[in-house]
């Protein structure tokens, strides 16, 4: 089913300050970097319950954040913006009808971080605590489950995959093997997955030509389990090709390395979709 996505370019500019929220839905997402928080003088939704997330981008390998709620946004990002570093923009997400309690926002911080540890597709290093989930009444608590399935997808829609984990069952899956790796993911829109529990070649040939980066991946989406490098969680590639390289440590053509259970390539399945 088609959803339609409104979004408003506060400043007419696409990395700047935005809001956008889904038809016939009462979230909206407030995107505001952090060169732009004066946006919050003037924009009186954002000095009521919030959730939100502040997103660093490039500090390391895997991205950072930072999940939280509050009472009013503009005062509580004045402590943010003083003590936290590593953090360039923030995603805030309010209610359009402006009815959303403190309880409400604590619900939210209390699921969004037990599904942003199980994707673990970012460092929540600054989340020391583990919020307890608060008491709701059955029909608030449906209401911001509802809820929060918008702040997910409308996270996804700007990019961040905070919350995204893959369930396998339910997608076909490709395997790469040789000199030791055993991995298998998965190809849609996002790109290619390499998925938790894959094992992959823990040294790369002489010619490889991004062994650095390589090894720092590892480190972050990978453990070593007596001597066999086994990921931890699932990571996103752009293209097969550098899935495959990074599972196998050398140079690799993805859409051929990745084949399904019955032998078929990557590229046999996808990339012949319009020869049919």
């Amino acid at each position: 089913m088609g959803k339609t996505i409104t979004t408003y370019l506060i400043d007419g500019d696409p990395k700047s300050t935005q809001y956008s929220f889904i038809s016939n839905k009462i979230c909206q997402m407030f995107v505001i970097p952090r060169s732009n928080l004066e946006y919050l003088n003037v924009q009186e939704k954002l000095h009521k319950p919030a959730f939100y997330i502040l997103i660093g981008e490039d500090e390391a390998t895997k991205p950072q954040a930072y999940i939280g709620e509050t009472e009013n946004f503009k005062e509580r990002i004045k402590d943010h913006d003083y003590k936290k570093t590593f953090w360039q923009k923030a995603l805030v997400f309010v209610s359009k009808d402006e009815d959303m309690t403190k309880v409400d926002v604590q619900y939210l911080e209390y699921k969004a971080i037990a599904e942003a540890k199980k994707a673990n597709t970012f460092v929540l290093n600054e989340n020391k605590q583990v919020p307890k989930a608060p008491n709701l009444p059955e029909h608030q608590q449906d209401a911001m489950d509802e809820f929060f399935e918008d702040i997910k997808f409308l996270a996804s829609f700007i990019g961040c995959n905070i919350f995204e984990f893959f369930q396998s069952k339910e997608e076909r899956l490709f395997y790469a093997k040789g000199r030791g790796c055993d991995a298998k993911g998965l190809y849609n829109s996002s790109g290619f997955t390499v998925l938790k529990g894959s094992i992959i070649v823990n040294n790369c040939t002489q010619s490889f030509q991004w062994k650095e980066k390589r090894e720092r991946m590892i480190k972050e989406y990978a453990i070593d389990d007596n001597g066999i490098w086994k990921m931890l969680s699932d990571k996103t590639f752009a293209s097969p090709s550098t899935a495959a390289m990074f599972c196998l440590g050398r140079a690799a053509n993805g859409w051929i390395e990745w084949k399904d259970k019955e032998g078929n390539t990557l590229d046999s399945v996808y990339r012949k979709q319009l020869e049919i």
